[in-house]
Formats: structure tokens, sequence, C-alpha cells
């Protein structure tokens, strides 16, 4: 926020940790700063000996 009251926005940017930072919200020009955040994790303890997340049978419970 630039003023007393203003509510901040919050935008996402797909960013490499080696891609120069962004200085601009695109669109306004607003000045905005980085905030690096985890990746998604998915974790599971009975996890198939094949297959990915895409397949089917690793959804089901046996």
């Amino acid at each position: 926020p630039q003023t007393v009251g203003e509510v901040p926005v919050r935008f996402e940017v797909r960013q490499g940790m080696n891609d120069p930072k962004l200085t601009e919200q695109p669109g306004t020009g607003k000045p905005v700063r980085r905030l690096v955040s985890g990746g998604f994790t998915l974790l599971r303890t009975e996890l198939p000996s094949a297959g990915s997340v895409t397949d089917p049978s690793w959804h089901q419970k046996d």
C-alpha cells in the first residue's frame, strides 16, 4: 500500500529464482515487493509402486 488505508493487492507472477525481480505491478505500474513462497507438496504414506498422481489407482484406497 502506498497510502494509509489502502488495501494491499495480492497477485501472482511465476518467476525463476534467477529472474530479475518484478518492481511494478503489471497493468497498474504500482511498486511491488517480492514474496517468495514454497511450492505445492503432496504427501501420502501409502504410495503405489508404479504410476503417478494422475493414475486413477493412486487415488483409491485398497
